[in-house]
């Protein structure tokens, strides 16, 4: 394998080249901590970014292996790290100087939910964040050395940052790992008490805007009804109350601005785990359900809603008025136009 000298000799070689000449720096080569893999370069400095990976061997990394031996351990830790990259990188993105895209760098922005992601996974001998790079250049001529900078300079620390549990908030990652601990032992919950969906009391349910998932501040916290109330003693949280919901139909009833398609919206959301601070990490929902919506006016029929493999909750909102029959609005008769008088000659 090539080494990190072998890197910036050739990137010095084909200073102020035409901007085809990045392709030759395609290939793996060895940071001693870390592995820089250059897996494609972008044609111009204006096409989508080149496609960078990293690849750091569990021996250097560090982290404990009893934070990533389940699925949902593991994915909680991936999608940690990859958040913890994500804003390492960020604050020097375009830093480098250059036309187009030159200077970018970026992976994926995760949302409020805990999901397994490509841009970053936890292997059997290693941790693999992949990412994107804008590679410099004056117009489409290489500017090689502000990807020096990126390469050797911004690179290496946000790498030991984020991939060294030396370096890392130990206390987060393992409250994290508890959390998914917690989330977990809902969803096996759920199956053995014939439940759908759990919503814990506390539960910040509101969101802050249409088009934002982060929660609403100052919102007031679910409390669920005593007639459905129940309380699941979690192996890190330890005792929690909440709403359960059984199999069948369930009818929310309420007046505008209630909050009924505020939980219908936390309870389809509910399939996924969500990071701490979020206010729906205790809201939890069979993993196999599905959301099914009609039209205004319009009805489902002939539709399964059952089958061997999955679990149905039926949640069907009412508003404060329902009619059964539609009734034509009643607009009152055109007037006509008034008339002006005829002139006498």
């Amino acid at each position: 394998m090539k080494q990190s000298a072998d890197l910036k000799r050739l990137l010095t070689s084909i200073d102020h080249k035409s901007y085809p000449a990045y392709k030759d720096v395609r290939g793996a080569y060895d940071f001693n901590t870390y592995i820089l893999s250059i897996d494609h370069v972008q044609g111009d400095p204006f096409a989508s970014p080149s496609k960078v990976s990293v690849q750091v061997r569990h021996a250097k990394a560090g982290f404990p292996a009893e934070l990533f031996d389940t699925p949902w351990k593991k994915t909680a830790l991936e999608d940690y790290l990859l958040r913890c990259f994500s804003r390492e990188i960020g604050r020097l993105s375009f830093k480098a100087k250059g036309s187009g895209k030159s200077g970018l760098i970026a992976t994926s922005r995760p949302g409020q939910e805990v999901l397994s992601r490509t841009a970053c996974e936890i292997g059997r001998n290693e941790i693999t964040a992949r990412f994107e790079v804008g590679f410099p250049a004056f117009g489409r001529t290489i500017n090689s050395g502000e990807l020096i900078r990126i390469f050797f300079d911004f690179l290496p620390g946000c790498v030991e940052n984020v991939f060294f549990y030396r370096r890392q908030n130990t206390a987060e990652i393992k409250k994290r790992i508890t959390l998914a601990d917690d989330q977990q032992f809902i969803r096996n919950e759920l199956k053995r008490l014939d439940l759908v969906s759990f919503v814990a009391d506390g539960s910040i349910l509101p969101r802050e805007t249409g088009v934002s998932d982060r929660p609403m501040k100052g919102s007031v916290a679910f409390h669920s009804p005593d007639s459905l109330r129940i309380t699941l003693n979690l192996p890190g949280h330890g005792p929690i109350s909440g709403m359960a919901i059984h199999r069948g139909i369930t009818l929310i009833v309420g007046g505008g601005y209630h909050g009924k398609s505020t939980l219908l919206k936390a309870l389809e959301s509910g399939v996924y785990n969500h990071i701490p601070g979020d206010g729906r990490e205790y809201v939890i929902t069979d993993e196999t359900a599905v959301k099914l919506r009609a039209e205004d006016g319009r009805c489902f029929t002939s539709v399964a809603l059952e089958n061997a493999n999955s679990s149905v909750l039926l949640c069907i909102e009412v508003g404060a008025m329902c009619r059964t029959k539609k009734t034509p609005p009643a607009f009152p008769p055109p007037m006509p136009a008034a008339v002006p008088p005829r002139r006498q000659p």
